[in-house]
């Protein structure tokens, strides 16, 4: 769940909702037309997160906050068993498969170094094998496809959070100014990109129980967020 703070409350939006919308962008960008492999890259982005929707159908409270937890704070236990059901979602396209599992070792990996983590990166490294000897090419193949699986995400995830600080990987920037998602060098074109996205707003602060949380989520009113992607000076 992506939770960003609004008033007395917070706007909802799915993980899965999220990556549909990172893909809807990232079919405008110009460098991905020029790849090989075009199709099933735009699938990972635009499914990367289908393995959160069972937790994004009911979501729980951030003991620290009192709030909705969102996907950085959701528990351990949901943020390591997403992804390889996400994986598995898509294993009758293994480029796509392998490109998710790649991300959920990309996205994770200040972890590396926590025991707890160990199985993890253990499982989804050999799912990204079994993925890419399904496709018949490696992970060298692999890696230039994959900075646009990152920066449809940090694209979105900078709107949909409202994230104010820069974000930067592999040569991109991305920062958000007001409703625009600008981005660093030119992706688009020189096209300015509309874009929205379906929030639920709670209105009120959940007290910390679980049938307060209810109440607020039953309570809540739906939201649609606009704005638009425009690229940076080079």
């Amino acid at each position: 769940m992506i939770v960003r703070p609004a008033d007395a409350g917070g706007l909802l939006i799915t993980q899965p909702d999220h990556a549909h919308l990172a893909g809807r962008i990232m079919e405008d960008c110009v460098p991905l037309a020029a790849r090989p492999r075009r199709d099933a890259i735009l699938h990972a982005i635009g499914e990367h997160d289908n393995g959160w929707a069972e937790d994004d159908a009911a979501p729980t409270l951030d003991p620290d906050t009192g709030f909705v937890a969102d996907f950085v704070h959701a528990p351990l236990r949901v943020r390591q068993t997403v992804w390889p059901r996400a994986v598995a979602r898509l294993a009758d396209d293994p480029w796509a498969a392998a490109l998710v599992a790649h991300h959920a070792v990309t996205v994770y990996e200040r972890f590396r170094s926590e025991p707890e983590w160990t199985s993890f990166f253990a499982e989804m490294e050999a799912a990204r094998g079994t993925m890419l000897r399904a496709s018949g090419k490696s992970l060298e193949d692999l890696l230039p496809d994959y900075v646009f699986v990152r920066l449809g995400d940090l694209i979105s995830l900078t709107f949909c959070a409202g994230w104010t600080q820069e974000q930067r990987f592999s040569g991109w920037s991305v920062h958000l100014s007001e409703a625009r998602v600008i981005v660093t060098p030119d992706a688009f074109g020189g096209r300015v990109i509309p874009i929205e996205i379906t929030a639920r707003e709670i209105r009120c602060q959940p007290t910390g129980s679980t049938a307060d949380l209810r109440r607020a989520l039953d309570g809540a009113i739906t939201r649609t967020l606009r704005g638009d992607v425009a690229s940076g000076p080079s």
